[in-house]
């Protein structure tokens, strides 16, 4: 996003052209009553992209499939870089852009990204990159008028120089999570770890199951979901939530060919995951899991994915998550 070139290398005959649906797909239709640059920047690209994010059919099942081959393990490294470009922002601009009303939303993100250093938001870029099928940004051009998605691509070029313009030095966060609740969520963690570790070298991560859209799945429902999990994500401990995404990108970087973890990257990721989630309230927590148990759609895919398993690893692995469950509810501001 940074770079002074096009975000998304667009296919012969039509330069830059798709890379507007990806742009203002990601970014949202936004404007920003602040006065500052990246603000004012917001408000411009908002008003230009408003047209085509009208256009974009947001309920097609398209969204939901591969952008490219099927690449269980390439897919996790992706979300590795995503995860530590997170880990790079401003943990209360990162709350900021997550509460966000539309109207906010792009200035939100501009400011997010302004304080990642450019290395790591290409990063994302590179291994999203190298994902895609050349063939992808022409379906998605197919369904919009040309004129509008270059209108939004032109504007969100002009959004990315501000921002690069506009550099932001990020805050170290404090922990609310600490002491005694920490240590004891840090000791659950590792019994969580150890109990679970068979369940996890039995799944299969290099299945394409994982990328297949859930039969039965209301885009609506699923959309309402992940709201939930981003308000459930504003309300996390800063501190804890990028102690998380530090332990997940170790993690990623030191999976085997077949997408596991060690038992020894394991524990943190549970310790960091919990004190987060110790840190927001019930009822953000609940509003994730009915509204996600609403989202999927079919009753059966649980079902589904215990037949491929073993029952007494999964049983284990389910046994420790509820211990684990009630140390970090104990452990609740």
């Amino acid at each position: 996003m940074l770079r002074s070139t096009v975000f998304v290398p667009a296919p012969a005959g039509k330069p830059g052209a798709p890379a507007a649906a990806c742009a203002a797909a990601v970014l949202g239709a936004a404007g920003n009553a602040h006065a500052d640059a990246i603000g004012d920047a917001a408000a411009k690209l908002s008003k230009a992209a408003c047209p085509f994010m009208k256009e974009v059919p947001w309920n097609s099942g398209s969204y939901n499939l591969p952008a490219g081959s099927a690449d269980p393990i390439g897919y996790t490294k992706a979300i590795a870089k995503m995860i530590d470009m997170g880990a790079h922002m401003d943990s209360k601009l990162l709350k900021a852009g997550a509460e966000a009303q539309l109207m906010a939303i792009n200035a939100a993100l501009g400011r997010m990204i302004a304080p990642v250093p450019e290395s790591t938001t290409m990063g994302v870029y590179s291994a999203v990159g190298g994902l895609m099928d050349p063939k992808v940004p022409a379906c998605p051009m197919s369904t919009v008028k040309e004129s509008d998605a270059r209108a939004a691509y032109n504007a969100f070029i002009d959004f990315t120089q501000v921002v690069k313009a506009n550099p932001i030095t990020p805050s170290a966060p404090t922990s609310s999570v600490s002491g005694s609740a920490a240590s004891s969520i840090a000791a659950a963690a590792d019994e969580l770890s150890a109990a679970a570790y068979p369940f996890v070298e039995d799944i299969d991560w290099t299945s394409d199951l994982y990328s297949k859209p859930t039969l039965g799945a209301d885009p609506q429902k699923v959309a309402k979901a992940i709201g939930n999990m981003i308000t459930m994500g504003a309300a996390m401990d800063g501190a804890s939530l990028k102690e998380a995404d530090i332990a997940h990108v170790k993690a990623i970087g030191g999976m085997d060919a077949k997408g596991v973890l060690l038992q020894s990257d394991f524990a943190p990721i549970n310790a960091g995951l919990g004190k987060a989630v110790a840190s927001v309230p019930t009822s953000k927590v609940m509003d994730v899991y009915n509204s996600m148990a609403q989202g999927v759609g079919s009753p059966g895919v649980p079902n589904k994915l215990s037949s491929t398993e073993n029952p007494a690893d999964a049983q284990a692995a389910r046994g420790a998550l509820l211990e684990f469950k009630d140390v970090a509810k104990a452990a609740q501001r």
